[in-house]
């Protein structure tokens, strides 16, 4: 009988091309793990209002999401999803050092009840829900992730400033087209999946979690520490590639498809 698997995927870079299409195969692939008996989730830094479209590109229906790098946790109720873990935090110490280092970014941030709030608009910035504040509001409240976006600035840069001006007290990641984006301290994509795994009674040494972007180190550790398997796809970054498991083809030449059928499929 095959052990059932904990299947995370990230998103961007993983499942969908730079245009937001499929990677070659993908759809069929997972559709073909789960017909084996393994349960195929997606674990990103989207908010809920940009996962859902990929849960319904995928057409799959895990019982537990994982979105805003780790900080939400949506659970399946019926043919509907429920937001059912939060973590917040008080941005206002993070979001005032950034604003002396970065005046003339971007900024927004996601309030507990997934109600969006930003300083200006961006093209590829999903702010359904949303609404245009003064830097002031950012911080009004609670938040559960702080994004920061400056055109002028690239993922390097980023890595640099948070050196520099010393943030704590939050967890961070820098995404492949970078942005900034703030989490609750000790807070990641794989302390979500450590809840799901207790939740849904699932064995972390037979999860496998594939991702491209330095915002899945914290599932990569969660799930390699377990003895599970960390999959980093073929363009991810060196720092990303070397703390994975295994390397696989690039998400342009169907990296998921592949892992899967020689993890799971072909061998089955």
């Amino acid at each position: 009988m095959t052990t059932r698997a904990l299947i995370a995927l990230d998103v961007d870079g993983t499942v969908v091309l730079e245009d937001g299409t499929p990677s070659p195969g993908v759809i069929d692939a997972v559709h073909a793990a789960i017909a084996a008996g393994h349960e195929v989730t997606l674990a990103t830094g989207r908010s809920w209002n940009a996962t859902q479209p990929i849960l319904e590109l995928l057409d799959i229906t895990p019982d537990y999401v994982v979105s805003s790098n780790g900080a939400v946790v949506y659970r399946r109720v019926g043919e509907d999803y429920e937001r059912f873990h939060t973590e917040t935090f008080d941005p206002t110490t993070a979001l005032e050092l950034l604003r002396e280092q970065l005046p003339d970014a971007h900024y927004m941030v996601e309030l507990e009840d997934g109600t969006r709030l930003f300083t200006e608009e961006m093209e590829h910035w999903n702010v359904k829900s949303g609404h245009q504040v003064p830097f002031s509001q950012l911080s009004a409240q609670h938040v559960s992730r702080v994004v920061v976006v400056s055109a002028d600035h690239d993922e390097n840069d980023f890595a640099r400033l948070i050196e520099d001006i010393g943030l704590n007290q939050v967890s961070y990641a820098i995404g492949w087209t970078a942005w900034l984006d703030i989490a609750p301290q000790g807070v990641d994509k794989g302390t979500a999946l450590k809840l799901i795994s207790e939740w849904a009674d699932f064995d972390p040494a037979h999860s496998v979690v594939i991702g491209d972007g330095r915002n899945d180190l914290g599932m990569f550790e969660w799930s390699r520490s377990h003895e599970g398997t960390a999959v980093a796809m073929g363009q991810a970054p060196d720092e990303v590639r070397a703390a994975a498991s295994i390397v696989t083809h690039s998400v342009a030449d169907g990296g998921v498809a592949h892992i899967l059928h020689r993890l799971f499929l072909d061998a089955s």
